[in-house]
């Protein structure tokens, strides 16, 4: 029986060495990542129920109408592949060993310095100070604003530039999701370069429209992705009655809020939260998009991975919205923008229901609904599922100087269309 009880106390230190190494980050040896064709609805209910039933073992990265890339823990892939293949579901390994990639993220052009650059990925204390060196060394053009204070105290900031009044606005969320650091980092380039760039393209963006930028909206789960665990998705607040820990804050926005595709389930990764607006960044974003109705023409929402421009509804996969036809006019031109470049990457577009999955309560259905902004898009950027959320940061500019292209090119097509008049004529 002792010795029984020290190979099991054995096989536990194991697990826990595993997933708790001498730095405290969670580490994610031996995981995979799969990429699964879906031919039927009957297969995506399946691997959708699979993945639910067995908890953190397996996770869903990305879902659209034809693929899905799955998660799987080393104690689980057997069964997981001797189940997909007694549906004959086609799979393909995407990604070997996940913490060999987490490993090279952090890395590549890791080491620090007081510069801020695109060379690495940074945490939020580098990024405020970006902002802060921003707005001192610009201070004609450049205002802070202030977002919310999250759960734990730290303060969604943000950065408004205006080179004129009158102009009409553009806002861009990003890092809603913490796992998805590639937002930030282009967030933060662009803000670099509206106030920099002398190429011409990017100063008529400057100077012609008025920009809010919120460079990490969930600023808890950034922190908490950088210090802990490299996929933390959720908001950090805890839920009441539950262990689990936070809420999609793009699940959590008051408009259609649970009405189809999201989770009262506290420990899933889209669960909504137990109210709409239960999240001081959401609730703050709501706030400000609401009282700033009037001024913004254009919300873009920064997320990864899978190359997509998704336009409103997420609530439904058949329903579109009454200016569907523009906004898929307006999204085409931004995916042959980033196609035309010599990286050649190829960009898809949809409604969020119907290209990707169903989304309700999401930032793009709040700011079309409720605050009356009609160009509204949620922008998945690079890759399709070579590195997924893990993204190497030789990858930061070229994704960067795709997402200029395509915004330049969709702002131009909006503003044929006649979506970018002035809201407003008030001195602002």
């Amino acid at each position: 029986m002792k010795s029984l009880w020290s190979v099991a106390f054995l096989v536990l230190l194991a697990n826990s060495v595993y997933l708790y190494p001498a730095d405290g980050n969670i580490c994610y040896k031996g995981y995979k990542v799969y990429k699964l064709q879906i031919q039927n609805a009957e297969q995506r209910a399946f691997l959708l129920d699979f993945a639910k039933s067995n908890g953190s073992k397996i996770s869903i990265w990305q879902e659209d109408t034809m693929t899905m890339d799955v998660l799987v823990d080393p104690q689980m892939q057997i069964h997981f592949k001797n189940y997909i293949q007694a549906k004959n579901i086609d799979s393909r390994e995407m990604i070997s060993d996940l913490q060999s990639l987490i490993d090279e993220e952090n890395g590549q052009g890791a080491t620090k310095s007081d510069e801020f650059s695109w060379t690495r990925y940074h945490e939020l204390e580098d990024i405020y100070k970006f902002l802060d060196d921003m707005l001192s060394k610009y201070p004609l053009v450049t205002e802070a604003f202030t977002i919310a204070q999250s759960y734990e105290g730290q303060i969604v900031r943000g950065i408004k530039i205006s080179f004129k009044s009158g102009n009409p606005g553009i806002f861009i969320e990003s890092n809603i999701h913490a796992r998805e650091w590639i937002t930030s980092a282009t967030a933060t380039w662009f803000i670099y370069e509206l106030l920099t760039s002398h190429d011409l393209e990017v100063r008529n963006l400057a100077e012609n429209y008025d920009w809010y930028i919120v460079p990490v909206l969930n600023v808890d789960g950034f922190i908490y992705s950088h210090k802990k665990d490299r996929l933390w998705r959720k908001t950090r607040q805890p839920v009441a009655h539950s262990d689990c820990i936070g809420t999609d804050g793009n699940r959590n926005f008051d408009s259609l809020w649970m009405v189809n595709g999201a989770s009262s389930n506290p420990c899933d990764q889209d669960y909504a939260g137990p109210a709409a607006n239960s999240e001081p960044e959401i609730k703050g974003e709501s706030e400000f998009l609401l009282a700033n109705k009037d001024k913004l023409n254009i919300l873009l929402a920064f997320h990864s991975y899978s190359q997509m421009l998704l336009s409103p509804y997420g609530h439904s996969r058949d329903e579109v919205p009454p200016n569907f036809d523009d906004l898929m006019q307006v999204a085409e031109a931004y995916a042959k923008a980033v196609g035309s470049l010599h990286y050649e990457s190829q960009y898809t577009y949809g409604t969020s229901g119907g290209a990707m999955y169903l989304a309700p309560g999401a930032t793009l259905d709040f700011a079309y609904n409720e605050a009356d902004i009609q160009i509204t898009y949620t922008i998945e950027m690079r890759d399709t599922g070579r590195h997924g959320f893990v993204l190497p940061p030789a990858h930061i500019l070229p994704n960067c100087a795709e997402t200029m292209a395509g915004i330049v090119a969709l702002v131009k097509e909006a503003d044929r269309l006649g979506y970018m008049q002035p809201k407003y004529r008030a001195i602002n």
